[in-house]
Formats: C-alpha cells, structure tokens, sequence
C-alpha cells in the first residue's frame, strides 16, 4: 500500500506550506509540527516525481 495521495497537489503549493509551517514554529517544530513537515515532505517527494514524469 502507498502513502503516495490519489490526486498530487503541484510542489510550489506544498512548498510554500513547508515554508509556511516554519515560518509559524520560528525555526523550531513542536513534535506535532514535526509530523505534519514529515507529511508534507512526502507529499513534496510526490509532486516533484510527479512533475518530473509529466516533463519526461
């Protein structure tokens, strides 16, 4: 079973979350925070490789 979403969201979207949720912690992440940038990372990955598939 994948982790990977049904549907991708384009990786600047998901970037500017990443950057977002950083910008909020003040350059430290709680250990809530902490799981949601792992999340996002993973989503990140996805889109990037979905982006390059598409360009290929």
């Amino acid at each position: 079973m994948s982790s990977t979403p049904a549907s991708v969201r384009p990786a600047v979207t998901v970037n500017a979350e990443i950057r977002a949720l950083w910008a909020q912690a003040g350059g430290q992440l709680s250990p809530g925070e902490q799981e949601a940038y792992q999340q996002l990372l993973l989503e990140w990955a996805a889109a990037v490789g979905e982006d390059t598939a598409e360009a290929a």
